[in-house]
């Protein structure tokens, strides 16, 4: 930047890192603690706007009280000319939208980490009793050492707020990524993240959204009705368990899915542990398509074991049914077929001697009671 400008004393912009709707997006440098961090200062337009002002402090608390390695930590908020701006770690890498139109789509194995790692920076702010609302791609930061983090809790709702029956006309949110219910006005959960995080996850393997339309209306009718395709038919290195796990997320009902993304991401890590452990012996790989073994379409399937998810609900894990786990059961020995002749002359010999003490007991008292 040609000129230098110090935020409130402390926070020196150094350069334009991006923009979205609302804010521009800066890497500073804090001259008090001596560190880079990032700076979201909110629009000129925008800054006069009282519900646009509350949305931006709402994102800062939202995002202030979460710490977890996979989110962006909010350090500060501040007010400079009149214009709102929120101080954040910052993140070295590229968002990954960007990294989407770069490469195509990703390699199943790169795709289950980064989803594994954003379900769990999600998952933290769902048992911390809120919902993002906005999962995206452009959301996501990934760093060289390809680490996640969440960004962006602007238009997050605290799940003490929101009520089963609530109804809006206005939808926020991105139409390509929200959840039917989200499209249909209806109130968020920690499901309607989850859809979007399979959303972003079919986008990640495919290199394209499962929903395609050129207005927001059909978007969100496409996502409220229409089934999406098979992700195979677009890639069909993805193992058909992994299928199966995407298609059950991108579920119209809420129920029919995982219920927060602490469960989605157990349940892919489960998934990896399984196919690392077929790995030696089995044709199919979690690994680049180069690699993989593909039977010929009129072929039978080859289906991983199927993906327990540990201590959940009595919900099924698939949409689909898959083989049941084998279950092993322990008989007591068999015994042989032929007749056991020391039992039995055993158990004769008893017979007789307690047969026998019989008539003796009975002479000796016939003795004792004898008339003298």
């Amino acid at each position: 930047m040609s000129e230098q400008i110090v935020l409130n004393d402390r926070y020196q912009l150094q350069e334009r890192l991006g923009s979205g709707g609302m804010a521009v997006v800066y890497r500073a440098h804090d001259l008090t603690l001596e560190r880079t961090v990032a700076i979201k200062i909110l629009r000129k337009d925008f800054s006069n706007d009282p519900a646009f002002r509350q949305r931006f402090r709402e994102e800062a608390k939202s995002a202030a009280n979460l710490s977890h390695p996979n989110i962006v930590t909010v350090h500060d908020f501040g007010l400079y000319a009149d214009q709102l701006f929120i101080v954040m770690e910052y993140v070295p890498g590229t968002d990954l939208k960007t990294l989407l139109k770069q490469q195509g789509r990703f390699n199943v194995s790169e795709a289950i980490d980064l989803i594994i790692q954003a379900c769990a920076g999600i998952g933290y702010a769902h048992r911390s009793g809120l919902v993002h609302c906005d999962i995206k791609p452009h959301n996501f930061l990934v760093t060289p050492d390809q680490r996640l983090k969440v960004v962006d809790f602007g238009i997050a709702r605290a799940l003490s707020t929101i009520s089963p029956d609530e109804r809006s006309e206005i939808v926020w949110g991105s139409p390509q990524y929200f959840s039917p219910e989200q499209a249909a006005g209806g109130a968020p959960s920690p499901a309607s993240d989850v859809y979007s995080l399979g959303v972003v996850f079919y986008e990640m393997l495919t290199g394209r959204l499962p929903f395609t339309a050129p207005t927001a209306d059909e978007l969100a009718r496409l996502h409220r009705e229409a089934l999406p395709p098979s992700p195979r038919r677009y890639n069909p290195a993805i193992p058909l368990a992994l299928e199966q796990i995407i298609l059950k997320v991108l579920s119209k009902e809420p129920s029919a899915r995982y219920r927060t993304a602490d469960q989605l991401g157990r349940v892919l890590m489960s998934f990896n542990q399984q196919a690392l452990a077929a790995a030696p012996s089995a044709p199919i790989q979690v690994s680049p398509p180069k690699a993989l073994s593909l039977a010929p379409p009129t072929a039978e399937p080859v289906l991983l074991p199927s993906v327990v998810e540990p201590d959940l609900s009595s919900e099924e894990v698939y949409v689909e049914e898959l083989p049941p786990p084998e279950v092993v059961v322990i008989s007591p020995p068999s015994r042989s077929g032929s007749f056991d002749w020391l039992t039995w002359l055993l158990a004769l010999l008893a017979l007789i001697a307690v047969g026998g003490l019989i008539p003796f007991w009975l002479w000796v008292m016939y003795v004792l009671n004898a008339p003298v």
